[in-house]
């Protein structure tokens, strides 16, 4: 089964509201894997969104999904949005 990907681009407006999200949210990834995270990715073609990007890794597509819909994680996600503008997508492994 291949691995599910998110990636999410923030373009940070409140640090400290940040921060908050950042607490709550880690209590809801379970196994899932930070595999990057950082401020502005160097932009390689067209313009790339937010001022810090995320990536996680899950053991599916499925599984990515279950935890962002999850109503632990859209109640963390509630807080990020409030401190960022964001964007978000998920992506299958080969």
């Amino acid at each position: 089964m291949a691995k599910g990907y998110v990636i999410i681009t923030e373009d940070v407006k409140d640090a400290a509201g940040m921060g908050e999200y950042a607490k709550l949210a880690s209590q809801t990834m379970g196994n899932a894997k930070i595999l990057a995270f950082g401020p502005p990715a160097e932009n390689l073609e067209g313009q790339w969104h937010g001022t810090q990007t995320v990536l996680l890794e899950f053991d599916s597509v499925e599984a990515a999904k279950q935890w962002y819909y999850s109503d632990e994680y859209q109640a963390a996600a509630k807080l990020r949005q409030a401190a960022a503008d964001c964007h978000g997508a998920v992506v299958a492994g080969l």
